[in-house]
């Protein structure tokens, strides 16, 4: 048999496979360069892990006529039988190669997946490790239904891609996991701005938003008589009640202070969509508070409820790095902000949940009605400050 001449697919990915934009395109793009080769590939997957808070890697998945599908495993993936007793497992525990011939009536079927691979018709099975260079591993299976399985020279032909693959995984690789620290610990759009290169110091600009800002109520007594370990997890379920609406919302959450949390939800520039903006911000306030409210007390045993304040405003900030010299946040500061934060702190004393200014809740007129002026320190004139039409005073 003639050999498989891969040099083409080995200076396409040194060359960093730049005609492939998305990850799942470089798989794509490869499988389709390795057949016109001469490589009869059947089923191609590449496992890749990751640093996320939720999941522990992403596999990769071709096979011929089909889009490249992307799934997520999370982290007690690892833990599973399934897992644990697979040839992924295996090579990541082992750091070699793993080939099964199933055309051959003596191969061992060793692992529960070459069962079901045999009965599609599956002649071959070659699980190699992606060697990272900072030591990780990482790994490719290769399948074929060809009769006999992979010849000789359709093996020395995969091989030659490997390491080449392995180097054009690990740059995707270091991308996706700079992207997933950045999402985690600043938020999507601060982390688009400084993976774009916006990370000098002072660097700032003025946006227009809605500024959310919340605080549980009662949380240094809390802390006082819980365990750390259950305070974590009180404070854990709790954000969970107002995060995924404030994205779900158009919302960036900036940062966690303790049992608080600041989160904007920008105006675009010149879009003239602030009341849209504002009743977005609300919904998210809406579903939150009663998120909380379903919320037990189960760490103490106390019968009392989660209960929190929120406040939402709409004006200037400033957005952008704060910080001394190498340790910086990225987030907004400004007489607006402080305005949320007095407000905020008004809602214990005034038994509400959900206060609003003036210049948020004229954009939502029909959900907010003045519960009175008050001096907030800092500000020189008494400030409005609205509550909710359906909550009780």
């Amino acid at each position: 048999m003639t050999a498989c001449d891969t040099r083409s697919v080995v200076d396409w990915l040194i060359d960093g496979a730049r005609s492939a934009i998305e990850s799942q395109d470089v798989l794509g793009e490869l499988c389709s360069r390795l057949i016109a080769c001469g490589i009869p590939l059947y089923r191609v997957a590449v496992f890749v892990r990751t640093l996320h808070p939720e999941i522990m890697g992403r596999r990769f998945l071709w096979r011929p006529g089909e889009a490249v599908s992307v799934s997520a495993a999370p982290f007690d993936t690892l833990e599973s039988d399934d897992f644990r007793s697979s040839p992924v497992a295996r090579v990541y525990e082992t750091r070699m190669a793993i080939r099964r011939r199933l055309a051959d009536s003596d191969c061992p079927i060793d692992f529960s997946l070459l069962t079901g691979l045999r009965a599609e018709g599956v002649t071959d099975y070659l699980a190699t490790p992606l060697d990272f260079t900072w030591g990780e591993i990482h790994v490719a299976t290769w399948t074929t239904r060809q009769p006999g399985g992979f010849s000789d020279a359709q093996m020395q032909g995969l091989q030659a891609i490997i390491a080449p693959l392995a180097r054009v995984a690990e740059i995707r690789a270091l991308r996706r996991t700079a992207v997933n620290l950045l999402n985690t610990y600043v938020g999507h759009d601060a982390g688009e701005r400084i993976m774009a290169g916006q990370i000098r110091r002072g660097h700032t600009e003025a946006i227009h938003a809605a500024i959310w800002l919340s605080d549980m109520r009662g949380f240094t007594t809390r802390a006082d008589r819980l365990a750390p370990r259950m305070l974590i997890e009180l404070l854990n379920r709790y954000f969970d009640g107002q995060v995924p609406a404030i994205r779900r919302y158009g919302g960036e959450v900036l940062k966690f202070m303790g049992d608080g949390l600041l989160a904007i939800f920008p105006v675009a520039e010149g879009s003239g969509n602030i009341s849209q903006v504002c009743q977005s911000a609300l919904a998210a306030a809406r579903e939150a508070k009663a998120a909380v409210a379903e919320m037990a007390d189960r760490n103490d045993g106390s019968a009392d409820s989660v209960r929190f304040g929120l406040a939402l405003h709409l004006g200037e900030v400033l957005y952008g790095n704060i910080g001394g010299e190498s340790r910086l946040d990225y987030t907004c500061i400004g007489p607006a902000v402080n305005l949320a934060a007095r407000l905020e702190k008004l809602t214990a004393k005034l038994g509400r949940t959900i206060l609003a200014s003036t210049l948020f809740a004229q954009h939502c007129p029909d959900a907010f009605l003045p519960v009175g002026e008050f001096a907030l320190a800092g500000f020189a004139a008494p400030q409005m400050a609205f509550g909710l039409t359906d909550e009780p005073a």
